[in-house]
């Protein structure tokens, strides 16, 4: 088994948790839009309006990127997923959900880029294979199981607990990828 980079290392390991509080909405993301009056059609337009402005966003940002601190834009990427995680909490009509959605695909199109120039950097040796194995595997795993726990915790308490744990888990995500500014 090689031997992580202690930056890959961090990055991983803040992906792991940053997937987690993100897959929490996962399925639920379509019954969460309709009790806010959302119909199918606003539901497509909310779940569009994230992927244009993700795909946008990261096209631009991974040119503007190779000139400036990727660390720094991961991390603030990270962070502004949370804010706009927290966001939720006070949707209440589509068109919040749309502005919301948008919000997200600027931060994910901030971090995703970033994280995977990062990731490749420090990933650099004859196990590429299994390095980028561990990091598309593990978010899968995360992912998985945030729908599972997403899913008990709509059903048991509210959305807006879920929102809650999801933007707690994702700042967590930020502080623990914060670290990777001061490691040499």
């Amino acid at each position: 088994m090689p031997t992580l980079h202690r930056k890959e290392k961090l990055l991983l390991y803040g992906s792991n948790i940053w997937n987690f509080g993100d897959g929490m909405l996962g399925p639920l993301f379509a019954v969460f839009a309709e009790r806010i009056g959302g119909n199918i059609l606003d539901i497509s337009w909310a779940w569009a309006t994230y992927l244009i402005c993700t795909g946008v966003f990261t096209i631009i940002i991974g040119k503007l990127s190779d000139g400036l601190n990727k660390e720094r834009m991961l991390v603030f990427g990270y962070a502004l997923t949370s804010l706009f995680t927290f966001g939720y909490l006070f949707v209440s009509t589509p068109i919040h959900l749309f502005i919301i959605q948008a919000g997200l695909g600027l931060a994910l199109a901030l971090s995703n880029p970033t994280w995977m120039a990062l990731y490749d950097k420090y990933s650099d040796g004859p196990n590429d294979g299994y390095i980028w194995g561990l990091a598309d595997g593990e978010s899968k795993i995360m992912l998985g199981l945030a729908i599972i726990v997403g899913g008990f915790i709509v059903n048991f308490f509210s959305f807006t607990a879920l929102f809650i744990i999801m933007g707690v888990i994702q700042s967590i995500a930020t502080i623990y990828q914060a670290q990777i500014l001061d490691v040499v």
